[in-house]
């Protein structure tokens, strides 16, 4: 420092400050800001699920600078719910990783117009938010929570067993169990006195203790 403020490259920023303060309260104007687009505070990709895609074909909107851009942005938000779902349901998790890989490749070799790249960014968006999307029918009717959706997803078994698995798992959880050796093992012998073990319990815990609703 000393050095610095004998050779005179030491600036002592605050016998300028005034002056700065008064050139920016001079000539500098800031404007109140401007709502260009409402997303009501949603994510990207429930935006699109609830609200479609006509918001980003806005040309007003600042993220609509380029497609590209718009198309990167959507496919980062897509990837991340992936990801932070990926243990509520592995199996179905792991095939909606898939179709992004396969539109990601499609819109980079040009092979859809744009328009027709955000109705399938929101079929893909729709499933991804919700398991099995608007069309429910890959889901037998009583499978009809995401917790019984991941056993179904994973474990392909009948309606009557994700059933008693789920009943199980409701009557015999406590608060916070998850996390808590003895209360973990309360609810794993819930599951095995329902359905047995033909499946391994262990492997039902790990997406049981993952789901949402459960917690």
């Amino acid at each position: 420092a000393e050095i610095k403020l004998a050779s005179g490259d030491f600036v002592d920023m605050k016998l300028y400050e005034p002056a700065m303060r008064h050139l920016l309260d001079t000539y500098i104007k800031a404007n109140d800001s401007e709502l260009v687009s409402d997303f009501e505070e949603m994510g990207l990709i429930q935006l699109i699920v609830e609200k479609g895609t006509e918001a980003l074909e806005n040309p007003e909107n600042a993220m609509m600078q380029s497609e590209e851009a718009m198309a990167e942005a959507i496919e980062n938000n897509i990837r991340r719910v992936i990801i932070d779902e990926q243990k509520v349901n592995p199996h179905y998790y792991e095939k909606m990783s898939e179709l992004l890989e396969a539109l990601i490749e499609e819109r980079r070799l040009q092979a859809l117009e744009y328009k027709e790249y955000l109705k399938k960014v929101k079929e893909l968006s729709a499933q991804v938010i919700n398991p099995g999307g608007v069309d429910q029918s890959n889901y037998p009717h009583a499978v009809n929570t995401t917790a019984k959706k991941s056993l179904f997803d994973n474990f392909r078994v009948s309606e009557e067993w994700i059933d008693a698995v789920d009943k199980a798992v409701l009557s015999a959880k406590t608060a916070d169990w998850v996390g808590k050796q003895i209360n973990e093992r309360v609810v794993a012998r819930a599951i095995y006195e329902a359905v047995g073990d033909k499946i391994d319990i262990e492997a039902i815990m790990q997406i049981v203790m993952n789901q949402h609703e459960y917690q």
